[in-house]
C-alpha cells in the first residue's frame, strides 16, 4: 500500500479532490496532511475525512530533522497542492523522485518564487497570454524548477479576467493533479 502525504497551505480543494479519488482504495492511502496554517481550510477538509494532520512550524521545517522522521513513519510519496514553503533539503533529499508540486502556469513561464495563486493568473492576464495551463513536476531544490512530468493547457481570452483564468485552471488542476499521481504511483510499484 503507498501512503501519500499532502502538503497544503490554503483551502485544501486539491487535497479534497486527492481525498475523493483515493477514497476507498487498498492500495493508496493518504496518511497525512501536512499544513503550515493551523485555521487553513485544508485542515478542516483532512479532519472531516479522519486523516492525521501536522501542523508545521519553521524552526522544526527548516532546522531540525523532525519533520522529515515523521514522513518517514508515515509517506510513501509526498504531493504539494498549494503549499508555499520552500521545503527543505533534507526531506527533498529522502522523497527523491518521490514529491511532486503543481503549479497553476505553463512553466517555465511564471514560476518561481512568490509566483503562486492568483499573482500569476493577474501576470498571464497582463502579458495577454493567448494560453496558460497547469504544470506537474518534481520538486527539488528550487521553485517550480524540477523535471516536468506533465502539462495541461487552456484558452485564455482576451476578456478574461485573472479570476477566469483561476477558474479555467483549477479545472484542469481537479481533473489531472490526482490521476497524474495516481499513475506515477503505478509506475513506481511495478
Amino acid at each position: 500500500m503507498y501512503r501519500l502525504a499532502i502538503f497544503a497551505s490554503g483551502e485544501g480543494t486539491n487535497a479534497q479532490k486527492f481525498i475523493e479519488y483515493f477514497k476507498g482504495r487498498n492500495d493508496v492511502v493518504i496518511s497525512l496532511i501536512v499544513c503550515n496554517k493551523s485555521e487553513a481550510g485544508v485542515v478542516q477538509k483532512a479532519k472531516e475525512a479522519s486523516i492525521p494532520i501536522l501542523i508545521l512550524n519553521k524552526e522544526a521545517f527548516y532546522n531540525t530533522d523532525k519533520v522529515l522522521n515523521e514522513l518517514k513513519g508515515k509517506a510513501d510519496f509526498i504531493v504539494l497542492a498549494g503549499f508555499i514553503w520552500m521545503v527543505p533539503e533534507n526531506i527533498i533529499s529522502a522523497f527523491s523522485g518521490k514529491m511532486v508540486n503543481i503549479h497553476p502556469a505553463l512553466l517555465p513561464k511564471y514560476g518561481g518564487k512568490g509566483m503562486y495563486g492568483i499573482k500569476v493568473h493577474e501576470a498571464v492576464v497582463a502579458n495577454h497570454e493567448n494560453e496558460s495551463g497547469i504544470t506537474i513536476h518534481y520538486v527539488n531544490n528550487k521553485y517550480d524548477e524540477g523535471k516536468i512530468i506533465f502539462q495541461a493547457k487552456c484558452l485564455v481570452e482576451a476578456a478574461d479576467t485573472p479570476e477566469a483564468v483561476a477558474k479555467k485552471i483549477h479545472e484542469l488542476e481537479y481533473k489531472f493533479y490526482p490521476m497524474i499521481v495516481d499513475k506515477l504511483l503505478l509506475e513506481n510499484i511495478s
